[in-house]
């Protein structure tokens, strides 16, 4: 590979990892402004006369609100670790995310294993990404 090639390859490379960090940034922004109406949905939820649909209401918001703040963590995370996204913090948002499932969507019980199944996977995944031989970090 030429020099020329190099630095063409080397000009993209840096203006694609910039579109990227600017996406994210946006991404990042979008979901605090997300994370502050979810926190104002919450505190009327809370704050409702103490129906049992707010009950399912408030702990289906907590756990949208966990989602929001992990892909926050997940944006920060990745411009702190040197532009690189650590695989355990995909694994815990899917796993937040199989566990909202299985609160909205509780009616069938074999799905309800399936989902738990798929729970487990990612637990034994996450243990495997953080055992001493997978670390990186």
């Amino acid at each position: 590979m030429t020099s020329l090639a190099r630095a063409r390859v080397e000009l993209i490379s840096t203006i694609l990892q910039t579109i990227l960090n600017l996406g994210l940034t946006c991404l990042g922004l979008i979901l605090v402004i997300f994370l502050g109406k979810e926190t104002l949905h919450l505190a009327d939820v809370l704050f409702t006369p103490n129906e049992q649909a707010s009950k399912y209401l408030l702990i289906e918001g907590l756990v949208v609100y966990f989602l929001y703040f992990e892909f926050i963590a997940l944006i920060v995370k990745y411009f702190q670790s040197g532009f690189h996204f650590p695989l355990r913090y995909f694994v815990y948002i899917g796993i937040t995310a199989i566990v909202r499932l299985i609160i909205i969507d509780h009616k069938s019980p074999i799905d309800v294993l399936i989902y738990s199944a798929a729970i487990l996977l990612l637990v034994i995944t996450l243990w495997l990404c953080n055992s001493s031989r997978l670390r990186r970090e």
